[in-house]
């Protein structure tokens, strides 16, 4: 029996991932870890009982790292910007100090305003929300685009302390009076790169100047971008970088490794042979570029695996969306075809798989794919397919993570297509050599000539002297005149 002691979770993940590959080596070996650090409990936190009785029936014990290094600087007021990567608990790391400074107060207008860039993460962040304050007097509503708008005006004017709010909708429901926001002290936006790359900042900044100006500002996000940077920098008051781990660190609990795939046919039939281990694939979370290659690839890929494959992008609606979710969450089916846009929004637990069957365009969404398992101390896989035109975004990823990820051979019964299709074939502009131009064939000037009677010579200044011959009188105004005054003389 050989013991390896290792020094991170993610040494012995990789240990561990690699050693099942090797069929045999893993039933001789035991790893173990020497931990150095152990995160703090909620307990050792300054909470009030009711928030850890609802910790507790969550299950929740220990904090995250940025759950730990944010509380104390959120529960002193100052404005924070937090830095930390999905999967880490950035949404408890704002609602726990928030909701512990909150006290309970009589009136019908919000105090607290959370904005998110999507319909799924206001449910989810809402949600969250409710279970947080299972034990306190504490009201939340959600409130997005996409649904009946009097139904969440009801739900404004009946009142309530933390509102969660998309930033269209806010505005919305803000310009038609029914809802106030004078009386708001907290300012909380969640996955602020997610909204500054959808376009909304025209809509933050309109946000901010209905807001007063007295508030506590915190802006958390899983990338710092030069937008991100100026928006905070902009309207923030002193704040304080929060950063859990430097932007591009994939974490530790998430074993990465590459196949390089040669065009789309040769990954649907490599993805074929990897989810037929329904035990090991229990739940995989499927990522896409395109609304088009999701429809796509689910049409390819369903037939071979009846009611196990379902597909979510933005063209759904809501219903169907917030179905697929709860379906997939049940196990009804364990693979879930996704975009980048709508992956942001899915409260999805122990994703055992995430597959990019492409790999995307901004290296920062890469972390933000694989951060979908490993979430809360949780073990997970990556797999990435490449071509070799994908070559080049793998290099900025792995160059925005500093570390290279594990490429694998390609399973040898893997049947490789050469059928390409229409967006792999090449393009080749077509010219028509077959028929030269014949001299004689070339078609003379567009234009006739003039009838005779329309051939006008130019007359020049003699024209009226003939003009005045013939009538004997001029033909213009100031001509008569002339004339006139001539001839009384």
């Amino acid at each position: 029996m050989i013991i390896i002691v290792c020094e991170t979770k993610k040494m012995v993940r990789n240990l561990m991932f690699f050693a099942k590959l090797n069929q045999g080596v893993i039933n001789r070996i035991i790893f173990a870890a020497d931990f150095k650090k152990k995160n703090m409990t909620f307990k050792e936190l300054n909470l009030t009982k009711p928030l850890l009785n609802a910790l507790d029936d969550m299950g929740f014990e220990t904090t995250t790292t940025i759950q730990e290094k944010a509380f104390p600087v959120v529960m002193s007021g100052r404005d924070v910007m937090g830095i930390a990567q999905t999967g880490t608990g950035k949404t408890f790391a704002y609602l726990l100090p928030v909701l512990r400074m909150l006290p309970f107060v009589k009136h019908n207008n919000p105090r607290v305003l959370i904005l998110v860039p999507t319909r799924e993460l206001v449910i989810q962040v809402a949600s969250e929300v409710e279970k947080l304050t299972k034990y306190m007097n504490i009201s939340v509503v959600g409130v997005y685009g996409g649904t009946n708008i009097n139904t969440q005006k009801k739900a404004v004017y009946n009142g309530m302390d933390v509102l969660v709010a998309s930033p269209g909708r806010l505005i919305d429901l803000a310009v038609t009076g029914v809802l106030r926001l004078n009386m708001i002290q907290k300012l909380i936006i969640d996955e602020v790169d997610e909204m500054m790359n959808l376009g909304f900042r025209h809509q933050l900044v309109k946000i901010f100047n209905l807001l007063p100006k007295k508030r506590q500002n915190l802006m958390f996000s899983a990338t710092l971008t030069k937008d991100v940077e100026e928006l905070f920098k902009t309207y923030f008051n002193g704040p304080e970088m929060i950063e859990a781990a430097p932007t591009g660190t994939p974490l530790d609990e998430i074993s990465q490794l590459v196949y390089h795939v040669p065009n789309y046919n040769t990954k649907v039939n490599l993805l074929a042979k990897i989810i037929s281990d329904e035990e090991t694939y229990s739940k995989v979370l499927l990522f896409v570029k395109s609304k088009k290659l999701a429809d796509q690839l689910f049409e390819s890929i369903s037939p071979k695996f009846p009611d196990q494959v379902s597909v979510i992008h933005a063209n759904k609606s809501q219903n169907y969306r917030m179905r697929t979710v709860k379906e997939f969450n049940n196990g009804d089916f364990r693979v879930l075809i996704a975009t980048d846009l709508i992956a942001r929004g899915l409260d999805i637990s122990d994703i055992t798989h995430v597959i990019n069957f492409d790999i995307p365009v901004i290296p920062e969404n890469y972390i933000h794919r694989i951060g979908r398992t490993g979430r809360a101390g949780s073990n997970g896989v990556a797999i990435t397919m490449v071509t070799i035109i994908e070559e080049g975004l793998l290099l900025s990823i792995e160059g925005l993570m500093k570390q290279q990820i594990p490429s694998f051979d390609l399973p040898e019964d893997l049947v490789i297509s050469d059928v390409l299709t229409d967006d792999e074939k090449p393009k080749i502009a077509e010219v028509d050599l077959g028929k030269k131009n014949n001299l004689e064939d070339v078609s003379g000037p567009a234009f006739h000539e003039k009838s005779e009677k329309n051939k006008k010579v130019n007359q020049g200044g003699s024209y009226h002297r003939l003009i005045k011959k013939k009538y004997k009188k001029p033909q213009s105004r100031g001509g008569k005149k002339n004339y006139l005054r001539h001839k009384k003389k």
